[in-house]
Order: structure tokens, then C-alpha cells, then sequence
């Protein structure tokens, strides 16, 4: 079994959904008493709070490279972050680490196309949902039209994930919001959507959504377990 190095704490309330899913999921296929072995480093999410709404994201970049660093001399045999939006700055990681890195958008994009979806909505920080880190790959390697909710749901969706999800707070009247948006996303054509915020599952389920929904947490997780469990 390959160590999962997992850079954390964006925020915390995900990075622990994280630990669960990966052990869970590692017990579910091995049995017995097994659980994975993984190592996290944990960074401040009030700096990376900061760092974001000020554009800072080479700062942002530096805090990832190093810890993809810690992760390689602990002994990580490959990384993931646990997070969808500072994915913005992967290469930070890539480009200064050795170890191989399992990145969010290919294990939904390989994810979706088994379902054979063509048009797929995506909800998540503007961040996810404005900048092309994330939808780029999803067009130009599984073939996806991705579209997103309009300017004005786009803000409340952001508001909702920095004042309260990261904080662990999950309301209904936010959740109605949510699956207003979606309802919005499925008249406009979307055969499926992304749960593409690590906290927003915490907050929607599966059997809420008329649609076939991709909770990128839980696609991530489970891709680094088949990685870890990998032979060779």
C-alpha cells in the first residue's frame, strides 16, 4: 500500500470528510481491520482566506510547494490537496515536488464520463467557477460543455461557502439556494452537476439532486485509495 500525502486544512471541516472517506473506502475494499496509511500537512485557512480575496495566489503557490516538500521527506509516495479551488495554483506543487500528483479535475472528468454526460453544471468559490484551472481540463481532456450559474447566484453561492460552510454551518435556507441553482443549471440543458467545493456536499446530498450529481470530495478520496492500493 503507497503512503497518501494530502495537503489540508482548506478548510478543516473538508480535510477530516477527507481522512474518513480515504479509510472508510480503504476498510470497504481490504477488509478486516485495515485502514490507509496517509500523512496530512494542515495549513491556516485564515492565511489562505487572506491570501485569495487579496489575489495573492503566489503566495498561495509558495504555502503548497512547501508543503508538497514536507510531504516528500516524511515519506508520501504521492500528494493530493483537499481542496478544489486552491487547485488554481497546482503547479506550485508539480513543478517542486517529485512525487506524482493526483489532481481533482481529472478524477471527476474520468468520473462523469463513465455516466456519458455531455453538458455538466459546476458549483463551487467563483474561483472555481470564473477561472479556467479547473473547467479547462474538463473540456479540452473529457470533452465537457461546462456551464455555471448566473453572476448574481455565483456571488450568494461564494458568500454561502466562506461565511458559513468552512465555519461548519449548514442551513436550510442556504440549502434551498442550492438546489434552486441546480434546478436553474437543468433548464439551461445540464445532464448532470459538480459539487465542486469540498464543503458543499456537507450540505447538499446525493438524493436531494434531480440530476446525476459528482461530489468531487468523495471522487478524489476514493481515486487516491484505487492510486494507494495500486500495485507497482
Amino acid at each position: 500500500m503507497k503512503t497518501i500525502g494530502m495537503i489540508g486544512g482548506m478548510s478543516w471541516e473538508s480535510s477530516k470528510h477527507y481522512y474518513e472517506l480515504i479509510n472508510k473506502r480503504t476498510k470497504e475494499l481490504l477488509g478486516n481491520a485495515h485502514s490507509a496509511k496517509s500523512m496530512m500537512v494542515s495549513v491556516d485557512f485564515h492565511d489562505i482566506e487572506e491570501f485569495t480575496f487579496d489575489g495573492n495566489w503566489d503566495q498561495i503557490g509558495e504555502m503548497m510547494a512547501q508543503s508538497a516538500e514536507q510531504l516528500e521527506q516524511g515519506g508520501a509516495d504521492f500528494i493530493i490537496l483537499c481542496t478544489n479551488t486552491i487547485h488554481l495554483v497546482s503547479d506550485a506543487i508539480t513543478k517542486n515536488s517529485t512525487l506524482p500528483f493526483l489532481h481533482i479535475a481529472h478524477a471527476t472528468g474520468m468520473e462523469i464520463r463513465k455516466h456519458r454526460l455531455k453538458k455538466i453544471g459546476i458549483l463551487g468559490t467563483k474561483f472555481t467557477m470564473e477561472k479556467d484551472f479547473y473547467t479547462k481540463i474538463l473540456e479540452a481532456s473529457y470533452g465537457l460543455e461546462v456551464i455555471t450559474p448566473k453572476q448574481e447566484d455565483r456571488n450568494t453561492l461564494n458568500e454561502i461557502i466562506y461565511k458559513e460552510l468552512v465555519n461548519g454551518q449548514f442551513t436550510a435556507p442556504s440549502k434551498e439556494k442550492c438546489l434552486r441553482m441546480i434546478q436553474d443549471l437543468q433548464n439551461e440543458g445540464a445532464e448532470g452537476v459538480i459539487l465542486g467545493c469540498t464543503e458543499i456536499p456537507l450540505l447538499v446530498q446525493k438524493e436531494d439532486i434531480p440530476i446525476p450529481s459528482f461530489d468531487t470530495t468523495k471522487i478524489h478520496a476514493y481515486a487516491a485509495v484505487n492510486r494507494a492500493l495500486e500495485e507497482g
